[in-house]
């Protein structure tokens, strides 16, 4: 069912791609043919675009880029799947013919930076689109804010906090593409006392959603590896767990709801970020 949605509808869910823009209806967010000069395009990828639990880091990652004055824009309903749950579960064909079709259309655009909220997004655009003429400067969202508090472009509003807060690793932006310290720079940046997990950095642990994961049912193994990383986060004493990834926040998400502990916030480090916002109380 996933392959035939993302062949049918570009996402995979099966939904309509011409509502695909509709979470950022009310925040003044353009489209790529309506803005003049961007900086950056916001490839919003299919979990963000749709997917309920990952719509609100797509609007905190916005909040961010309009308080840093970062002239970008989005695809909007020419945007479709990048084409990487085709590649992962197998299906070569589809994976090229969605790939094509996405590069055909940045190049069209003249695009030649972007930023994605998801490290599956920014694998595939940034190692795998040069192989057919996608030649982008790309960056995960993490980086590109800590870049922009480096520069002096973000700032936050100095109020404490005191939640204990753990990093979740995703595969795809530590293991697959070394990038660990730009995340926990943004929870240091906001003042948060943080502390690792026992697996963590290159010895990180799955989420259970890598590798097309994500639409397939568990079946191997005497625990869903979602439990099991959760179990991980809960003996941690934390309050709160940081994610950068759609799929690692839907996983522990739920490996938290099914053990019982959805007091342990599951949130992508642009929503923590976000609520720190100078305006933000």
């Amino acid at each position: 069912m996933t392959l035939t949605n993302l062949e049918n509808a570009g996402n995979p869910w099966g939904l309509d791609n011409a509502t695909r823009a509709d979470w950022a209806r009310d925040l003044g967010v353009k489209l790529i043919h309506e803005a003049e000069d961007p900086e950056v395009l916001f490839w919003v990828g299919c979990a963000g675009s749709f997917d309920a639990r990952s719509k609100p880091v797509s609007r905190a990652l916005v909040q961010l880029l309009q308080s840093a004055g970062v002239r970008f824009a989005i695809l909007g309903h020419e945007e479709s799947c990048c084409g990487d749950p085709a590649r992962r579960i197998g299906h070569e064909y589809l994976y090229q013919t969605l790939a094509q079709v996405a590069v055909d259309i940045l190049n069209s655009h003249g695009v030649k930076k972007i930023v994605t909220a998801c490290p599956h997004c920014f694998h595939t655009l940034a190692n795998e689109y040069p192989q057919l003429g996608g030649h982008f400067q790309v960056y995960h969202h993490t980086t590109f804010l800590e870049e922009l508090i480096r520069t002096d472009r973000l700032a936050c509003n100095g109020q404490s906090i005191s939640q204990l807060t753990a990093y979740h690793d995703s595969c795809y932006l530590g293991r697959h593409n070394g990038i660990y310290q730009a995340p926990r720079r943004l929870l240091d940046f906001v003042g948060l006392p943080t502390t690792e997990l026992p697996r963590s950095r290159d010895t990180s642990f799955c989420c259970g959603a890598g590798g097309g994961r994500m639409w397939m049912e568990e079946h191997l193994g005497h625990k869903q590896i979602n439990i099991e990383r959760s179990e991980e986060v809960i003996a941690n004493g934390v309050n709160q767990l940081a994610v950068a990834c759609p799929f690692c926040k839907t996983m522990l998400s739920d490996g938290m709801k099914s053990l019982g502990h959805e007091q342990i916030a599951v949130r992508d480090v642009a929503e923590i970020l976000a609520e720190r916002l100078p305006h933000t109380k």
